[in-house]
């Protein structure tokens, strides 16, 4: 059997974070696969060791508007294949879904959308949530184990932020948002963090930069693992890493054998 150690970051800009230490911490750290998120690069703007970090294939699927979201998949196995996007221009040219396909599992990035303030976004949010899940339902329905990870922008449970009656109203924590990530979790899409710390409070992922939130831990939990509940019992550990500065988010893991 072997271990694999996955993560997933929202590193809300590649540059700004390589400049903060992330080439130190990919170091130290050594995922066997990692999922960016909001990279707000393409790859020709990034130095060389960034662009391509020692021991690591990378796979880059920037935004087409400069400076704006983007995802990559680094990894130290060179994938079999790689998919950029879920076959929608509208949702493709954003840059949001990278997949890596290994003998064993296919890995999914996903950067999804936010809202936005005015709840202007919502209807393109949750139509890239029902793209999105048709899309891993297709990778699973063909025999296909699938681990996906990323910002999915959204709170599932009150416990999953700090704040859920003051935010009940905003987006990232809407009743319809929530309620897709209910059949998320009920067509068999296991949250890894959840599922292996159900009671854990104050357990989050993001915090806003304004008004010492980080420090004060007033974050909201919207960056997952999730897999489909077959591979489940591989999965042996999940984490969340509040530690790792650099970005408004702070990047959680999983754990998993693979014969």
């Amino acid at each position: 059997m072997s271990d694999l150690h996955l993560v997933s970051w929202n590193v809300n800009g590649v540059r700004a974070l390589g400049r903060k230490g992330f080439l130190d911490w990919l170091d130290h750290n050594r995922p066997d696969v990692l999922g960016l998120q909001e990279i707000k690069a393409r790859p020709e703007q990034l130095d060389d060791d960034l662009r391509l970090p020692n021991g690591y294939h990378c796979h880059w699927h920037p935004a087409q508007r400069a400076g704006y979201s983007g995802v990559a998949i680094l990894s130290r196995e060179q994938p079999l294949d790689v998919v950029e996007g879920l076959g929608e221009s509208r949702f493709d040219d954003e840059g949001r879904t990278l997949t890596a396909r290994f003998a064993d599992f296919d890995f999914v990035t996903a950067y999804f959308p936010n809202g936005k303030n005015d709840l202007s976004r919502v209807p393109y949010k949750l139509a890239y949530c029902e793209a999105f899940l048709a899309y891993v339902e297709g990778l699973r329905a063909s025999g296909r184990n699938v681990v996906f990870c990323g910002d999915v922008n959204t709170a599932h449970h009150e416990i999953d932020l700090a704040r859920p009656k003051e935010n009940r109203k905003v987006t990232g924590f809407l009743p319809e948002e929530c309620a897709w990530m209910d059949r998320l979790t009920a067509a068999g899409w296991v949250d890894a963090y959840r599922r292996r710390h159900p009671e854990q409070t104050g357990a989050y992922s993001w915090w806003s930069f304004r008004s010492g939130a980080r420090e004060r831990n007033i974050g909201w939990r919207i960056d997952y693992f999730f897999v489909n509940e077959e591979l489940w019992p591989r999965v042996q550990a999940a984490a969340i890493h509040p530690d790792a500065g650099g970005s408004d988010h702070c990047p959680v893991s999983i754990r998993m054998l693979l014969p």
